[in-house]
């Protein structure tokens, strides 16, 4: 078995194996943080004389994100990156660690950049409902006039896709390589409590469908037609979506969404203590059991290979195939992160995206 080593890290096909230099033997214990498998802090390393060793399988995924969780005689805690590998993934909540198992390769995309970027006007709509003023920014792909009505995507936690999964560039050369039409994208930020107001919430989905889809078509013109409106979300705001969608009908002519957080107690006990979870689950727990519909739309699903949601994904799914939407849900290589939901940009959201729009 070959193995590629980076100082403290050893990637091999089916596992890495990490190490951690401790010659003043300060710590006193380390742990592998990690989202593969529960539990999500091991395995706790050993010692063996100056550094700590750990060996972790690499569970059917492609790369894998983490972290070192360190504890002092004196009992402090402190969690790091591992200082032995310079590939880092970042997030709303700091860098992570990366490893790459062979045969990962980011998409082709990642490495360009477009001749022009578009442009990016910053708006503010105000919601009575929730109430709030929300900072939305506004992206316009270059080509023709500005004030040429144009087809949107409208973006849940829109400005952590573009920091973190470079939705924003993506878009742009999808635009100049003639796959994707000329459009726009509200990056929508989650400005009040995320975890209440994505949480199949009654007042957040009226606020989205009557206060801010209107305001984005004064600011930003589309072609009549829910057709002319695609959602997008991840996690929490993929259910937000969802839910959107369903309460509201003309909101939305497809869907895009990514790892949803369809908790149900069958799939999801382990996110009973979530602060919505009973609220989240009668919502969802109406889509499984609705026997039609009658405003079914395009939805692309995609979730990682290991993740929890993974169950709850396909559940709906199914349902939303059996109530007669174009429903595919695509698996990932990967866990719950924005690189995770970056790789399948390609080819999946274009696709959608074509299937609506050309």
């Amino acid at each position: 078995m070959t193995q590629a080593a980076t100082a403290g890290v050893a990637v091999a096909e089916d596992c890495v194996t990490f190490r951690l230099a401790d010659p003043d033997r300060e710590l006193t214990s380390v742990r592998l943080l990690q989202e593969v498998r529960r539990p999500r802090d091991e395995p706790l390393f050993e010692r063996a004389g100056a550094e700590w060793w750990a060996t972790f399988p690499r569970l059917g995924v492609d790369r894998m994100e983490y972290q070192f969780a360190l504890e002092r005689a004196d009992r402090s805690t402190e969690v790091v990156c591992d200082p032995s590998n310079p590939l880092r993934a970042r997030g709303p909540f700091g860098e992570k660690s990366v490893i790459e198992f062979p045969g990962y390769h980011a998409p082709n995309w990642v490495e360009r950049e477009p001749r022009d970027p578009g442009e990016i006007d910053e708006i503010e709509i105000r919601s009575i409902t929730l109430p709030a003023r929300l900072p939305v920014a506004v992206w316009t792909s270059p080509g023709g006039a500005r004030s040429t009505a144009r087809p949107i995507l409208v973006v849940h936690d829109g400005p952590e896709y573009d920091a973190y999964s470079g939705l924003l560039r993506f878009l742009a050369l999808a635009v100049e390589d003639g796959r994707v039409p000329p459009m726009r994208a509200a990056l929508l930020p989650p400005q009040v409590d995320r975890n209440q107001i994505y949480s199949a919430s009654a007042a957040y989905s009226r606020a989205l469908s009557h206060e801010i889809l209107p305001a984005l078509a004064k600011a930003a013109p589309a072609p009549p037609g829910r057709a002319a409106r695609v959602g997008m979300g991840a996690s929490l705001g993929a259910l937000a979506m969802l839910h959107a969608h369903r309460a509201h009908p003309a909101a939305f002519g497809a869907l895009f969404l990514q790892s949803g957080s369809f908790f149900r107690q069958r799939f999801d006990r382990q996110e009973s203590g979530f602060v919505r979870f009973r609220r989240i689950s009668r919502f969802v727990g109406t889509v499984l059991t609705a026997e039609d519909w009658a405003h079914p739309i395009p939805v692309t699903m995609t979730c990682g290979s290991v993740e929890e949601n993974l169950a709850n994904n396909g559940a709906v799914a199914v349902a939303l195939a059996a109530q007669d939407y174009d429903v595919s849900l695509k698996e990932r290589s990967d866990a719950h992160n924005w690189i995770a939901w970056r790789d399948v940009f390609d080819p999946h959201l274009v696709a959608l995206l074509q299937k609506v729009w050309t």
